[in-house]
């Protein structure tokens, strides 16, 4: 069965036109068991908070990708941001992908043969040039390590380099099967904090320890406490030499033993083909299971791409390749952030930090220089602003409904502080605030407020 997506109009030469995605013979290993302890009510209260707050939205035209609403789309960016500062001072340079590729590469890397029946399809037309006719088959990447290869192979490499460390923030795209798609947790396209390292053997440890480091420091800030570390080994059907993947276990398990020594487990003989990985798996309030980040070793793809890099002394060698990401999906970790929070956001990462409520229509122009003041809006628009500031998602509430009624309904999105602009507010120059957790309102100025919200973002609360 072929489904099709054909533009209306006639297409301009060379231009792509359809997708077709390849339909799954079987949904079984794509659909997960709910243990007992795992209500289904779980994705229904994630998308209902979801819905209450205005984050995201889903649409038959695109199933099984998410539209991010603008308050979904500030908190996505916000764990982006987050995430590039922590790779940056972790080593990795961040790259910018295609996201089609020719067949040609798919085969390469031998994800056409394994992988394609959970890969869309992308045809373009057939071009003429002379006597010559192009008509080519690509695919839409479902990951982003054939790309870093490309790089990687690009220039000569010498020992000295290594290891090198690329993330990559492009769209994903799986063809999940229609019957599993749910919320933000089963989804088809997606975007991941994936990161490719690309190391000596000897160097495999001190990586990996980083990275583990990496999820333990990440994983704290949002609370995340309750997680395992599972690696999985050699199985029958490995690719490389036994030296490669016993050196690389013993690594991988010295490393667990001094970072998590009571909370990882091991899966014999459960690893990838080409190479031992770690899965980090996490359990939301409902006690279901996630795997969210992990770590992959890779001894193929070095190989199949014919990577090298020049050691002190002798012949080239290939180097190990290391797949890693600590949030994994962006969209899984926010569905589990929903859960874990119950959309009651710290400050530092709410998409509602504040809202300024206008005690009557007279208040508002105050209400819009508060909030410009706070948000970085400005009127002037022949200067830059600095690189490096501090601006907050402040909106206002200026409807004409009551006082009582529109803080009622702040508290119910949790807007983490509601700020009063009357009579008062105007004759002192001052704002009135309460936080979301209590009734108390305290009288402070704007500059006292944004001092307030820096320290919060900076102590991540």
């Amino acid at each position: 069965m072929k489904y099709s997506l054909q533009f209306m109009i006639k297409p301009p030469r060379n231009c792509l036109t359809s997708f077709t995605r390849i339909p799954k013979p079987k949904y079984s290993n794509f659909i997960k068991c709910y243990s007992n302890e795992a209500p289904a009510s779980s994705a229904t209260n994630n998308m209902s908070i979801a819905l209450k707050q205005q984050l995201y939205m889903i649409d038959s035209n695109s199933p099984g990708s998410v539209f991010f609403l603008p308050h979904g789309t500030r908190l996505f960016n916000k764990l982006v941001q987050f995430m590039k500062i922590q790779q940056k001072k972790h080593g990795f340079d961040e790259v910018i992908t295609p996201l089609i590729y020719k067949k040609k590469l798919w085969e390469i890397s031998g994800h056409w043969d394994n992988y394609k029946e959970d890969m869309y399809r992308v045809e373009g037309n057939e071009v003429s040039h002379g006597d010559a006719k192009d008509e080519e088959t690509f695919g839409l990447k479902p990951m982003n390590c054939p790309g870093h290869c490309l790089i990687y192979k690009r220039f000569d490499r010498s020992i000295n380099e290594l290891p090198i460390r690329y993330s990559d923030w492009s769209s994903l795209h799986r063809n999940e099967a229609s019957g599993a798609l749910t919320g933000l947790t089963r989804v088809r396209r997606f975007h991941q904090d994936d990161g490719h390292i690309f190391c000596t053997q000897e160097q495999i440890s001190a990586e990996i320890m980083k990275t583990l480091h990496l999820i333990k420091l990440v994983y704290g800030v949002f609370g995340l406490s309750d997680y395992t570390l599972m690696l999985s080994t050699r199985p029958d059907n490995y690719v490389g030499t036994l030296e490669e993947w016993n050196s690389a276990e013993t690594q991988l398990k010295s490393v667990l033993d001094q970072v998590a020594p009571s909370s990882w487990s091991i899966r014999e003989g459960d690893g990838a083909f080409y190479g031992p990985k770690i899965d980090i798996l996490s359990r939301d309030n409902y006690s279901r299971e996630h795997q969210i980040g992990t770590i992959q070793l890779d001894f193929q793809l070095p190989h199949r791409f014919e990577l090298k890099y020049r050691p002190h002394e002798g012949d080239f060698k290939p180097p190990i390749m290391i797949h890693r990401a600590v949030f994994g999906s962006i969209e899984r970790f926010m569905a589990l952030l929903i859960d874990h929070y119950q959309g009651k956001w710290p400050f530092w990462m709410n998409p509602r930090q504040a809202v300024i409520i206008p005690i009557n229509s007279s208040h508002v122009g105050k209400a819009n220089e508060v909030r410009d003041l706070l948000s970085g809006r400005s009127n002037d628009y022949e200067t830059l602003d600095d690189l490096v500031n501090h601006q907050f998602d402040i909106d206002i509430d200026s409807r004409a409904e009551t006082v009582g009624y529109r803080t009622r309904d702040a508290l119910n999105k949790s807007y983490s502080y509601i700020i009063l602009v009357g009579d008062k507010e105007l004759e002192n120059n001052v704002i009135s605030l309460r936080s979301r957790d209590s009734r108390k309102v305290t009288t402070k100025t704007v500059e006292e407020v944004r001092e307030l919200f820096q320290e919060l973002v900076r102590s991540y609360q």
